[in-house]
């Protein structure tokens, strides 16, 4: 009887760290009835919440005022904190407690009077909270700045959504592009559909988390496709549901590790890299598993669903022997 195969190791004999097991058989493409019902209700939940309930906008594109106060005492008492904010008539005042210590968000609206009313009402903080609490920060945004942001900010995802698609159409077959254009719409709605469940702040740094949650996809996505596309040119007799779960279980141990490794780098951020960019890495997170979810569940199963087959590589193969053909006798 053979042994069984150790674990490989690397150049100085350490065994290397496998987070899933080589040559698994899992069939994935069983849940394709289950996933595309699923994902079709989150997405029309994500939009009906975007329509009526909306974003947690930040100051960055709702305007206003914005102060990050520390309690010198180290202690802090949020009901006496809020009914003094609330006393000194600045309109609706947010207050964010960070975690449980003594540092507190505080937000106001945009005042009458322009950049004048605005600094007027830094000053009344101040009098009001400087006794007690140190200043970190003082951020202000004008409703011009503030329409501005949010207009560059929209024009910025929906310029990088458009390359990337047509990256993807150019990138492979029409069949191959269509699926992954559905997964990375598909991830784009539910990360939307995060920030409005979770009422999370959506600023400036959650739009780079959007751009960088579409790489992500993307690349997810790409390593999926190419691994079906090599299997479809080597077993040209399977199904393309075997194909894709022969794809899929081959490449199941790098997406594993990839998304672990990322995860466990986000977790410290989240945790310990303050507020300012708390919102980026919380839809970094939620990223990371809706990217990873739709590569395999949503964006593989297209396929079969379009009747790609394996012979499609041998039609292009002919079409393009053709075509060489007629070029030279001409």
């Amino acid at each position: 009887m053979n042994a069984p195969a150790s674990p490989p190791r690397g150049l100085l004999g350490v065994r290397l760290l496998r987070l899933a097991p080589e040559n698994t058989k899992f069939g994935f493409m069983r849940f394709r009835r289950v996933s595309y019902p699923l994902s079709a209700a989150l997405s029309i939940i994500s939009v009906l919440m975007f329509l009526f309930v909306g974003m947690n906008f930040g100051i960055d594109f709702a305007g206003g005022t914005q102060v990050d106060l520390l309690a010198k005492s180290g202690e802090l008492n949020m009901a006496d904190f809020r009914a003094k904010a609330e006393s000194l008539g600045l309109g609706p005042v947010e207050v964010q407690q960070i975690g449980r210590g003594a540092e507190v968000i505080l937000r106001i609206n945009e005042q009458p009077g322009g950049n004048q009313g605005e600094q007027t009402a830094i000053a009344k903080l101040r009098e009001a909270f400087n006794n007690d609490f140190e200043f970190r920060s003082v951020d202000s945004v004008g409703p011009s700045v503030s329409a501005e942001l949010v207009q560059s900010g929209t024009l910025g995802v929906v310029v990088a959504i458009i390359a990337v698609l047509t990256y993807l159409w150019f990138r492979f077959e029409w069949q191959f592009a269509i699926g992954a254009i559905i997964g990375t719409m598909h991830d784009l709605l539910l990360t939307v559909g995060f920030f409005c469940v979770t009422q999370i702040e959506f600023n400036q740094t959650s739009i780079a988390a959007i751009l960088t949650i579409v790489g992500y996809s993307l690349n997810e996505t790409v390593v999926v496709l190419d691994r079906i596309r090599e299997m479809m040119r080597k077993y040209k007799r399977l199904s393309t549901a075997e194909i894709v779960d022969m794809s899929v279980n081959a490449v199941l141990p790098r997406t594993i590790m990839t998304a672990t490794t990322v995860f466990l780098a986000l977790l410290a951020l989240f945790f310990l890299g303050g507020h300012v960019i708390r919102s980026f890495s919380a839809a970094m997170i939620w990223g990371i598993f809706v990217a990873t979810y739709s590569s395999i569940f949503i964006c593989s199963p297209m396929l079969i669903y379009m009747g790609v087959r394996a012979d499609v590589f041998d039609k292009k193969r002919e079409e393009a022997e053709a075509a060489a053909e007629a070029k030279v006798q001409v």
